[in-house]
């Protein structure tokens, strides 16, 4: 292209290739902005905002006529104009502890699928098991002034939420109880699982258990632990009938390394291994298949959350099942009910009951320890 082509040719040609570009009177580049749609149309600049915003009042011709220039000239509305108009957004935040786990994947499809109908955008965000870098994403949440949070909290849920509850910003907790009147939560009980997941490893033959469990902080690692040690309590065991292996996350590569702890150890391996998720599960899986210890004959192993994952690795995986979307459903709708009528919105604390899932890593274990 030479200097001396025309400057409509070019512009044009950023058109056709997917640029949308617009000039004033001046000849001026910049985003195609109302006053645009409104002279290309023919109509006021009201009129536009009204087809934008209140298309009922408009007549059908003349909303065609709008309609065609916006999509003629490429015109994006600017949300951040409407949300400081009306005070807040048609978006509600997610923050979870971390994107890469598939629990918080099905979960974050049950958030997206209630809030796309009742017209809402989400905002996902992961605090990577950070207390810091998750108070930067609920400042960040209040900056974008936000309908409504969900979050799934790293320790306790009180000082954070109220940054936002400070703002009017309802909050939800999701995957994390609250013991507060005043604040909705949607959760799994926990206790409850451990202590399915142990019991069943107990009422197989095990008398001796390896826990691999994450970060203190974390709730579900904490809860988790308390159910475990209630199965040993009700099968006649002391705590020291389970090895407590803490890893700094909860993910398969810190799996990997717990399993190879154990290995390096000189003792005899457990009867049994309980993981406090299934990513940890499966990478302490991988560790035993490849030094070659046979699951569950030789060790069995249970893991929690029942991803899908799970069903498909070397050894099928025992887990504990939590209904995921259920809680991305349920926790969503709790939040838009808050957001359409904070006055009258009565807060609920909802508790589902987890449910045990055998396979093959743990099937056998009966008849593998006689």
């Amino acid at each position: 292209m030479t200097q001396s082509e025309p400057r409509n040719q070019r512009i044009d040609q950023r058109i056709d290739r997917g640029h949308r570009v617009s000039t004033d009177d001046t000849g001026h580049r910049g985003a195609v902005g109302i006053k645009q749609v409104a002279r290309h149309a023919g109509v006021s600049p009201g009129t536009v905002s009204n087809v934008l915003n209140r298309p009922e009042r408009v007549a059908a011709a003349t909303r065609e006529r709008v309609e065609a220039a916006i999509r003629e000239l490429g015109f994006v509305r600017n949300g951040s104009a409407s949300t400081l108009r009306a005070g807040h957004s048609s978006t509600i935040g997610l923050m979870v502890l971390d994107l890469a786990n598939p629990f918080f994947t099905d979960l974050a499809r049950g958030v997206e699928d209630v809030a796309s109908e009742r017209g809402y955008a989400v905002i996902l965000s992961s605090s990577g098991e950070s207390d810091e870098r998750e108070r930067r994403n609920i400042r960040v949440f209040a900056e974008q002034r936000v309908r409504g949070v969900l979050v799934t909290p790293v320790g306790d849920d009180g000082e954070k939420a109220d940054l936002l509850r400070e703002r009017n910003v309802p909050v939800v907790l999701l995957d994390h109880p609250t013991p507060r009147a005043n604040q909705c939560s949607v959760a799994v009980d926990d206790v409850a699982g451990g202590e399915l997941a142990v019991g069943h490893l107990l009422a197989s033959g095990a008398r001796t258990l390896a826990f691999v469990t994450g970060p203190a902080a974390l709730r579900q690692c904490v809860d988790r632990r308390k159910g475990a040690l209630r199965a040993l309590r009700a099968a006649g065991l002391n705590r020291e009938a389970m090895r407590e292996l803490t890893v700094p996350a909860m993910n398969a590569r810190a799996g990997q390394e717990a399993a190879r702890r154990l290995l390096d150890d000189d003792g005899p391996l457990p009867d049994a291994i309980f993981c406090a998720n299934d990513l940890l599960a499966l990478g302490v899986l991988r560790v035993l298949l490849q030094a070659g210890l046979k699951v569950p004959s030789d060790v069995a192993l249970i893991g929690y959350d029942d991803i899908e994952f799970s069903a498909a690795a070397a050894v099928p995986l025992s887990s504990v099942r939590q209904p995921t979307y259920q809680l991305g459903r349920i926790a969503t709708e709790l939040l838009l009910e808050e957001c359409d009528d904070a006055e009258g919105h009565a807060h609920q604390q909802v508790m589902f009951q987890p449910e045990l899932v055998v396979r093959e890593s743990s099937r056998e274990l009966d008849g593998a320890l006689g």
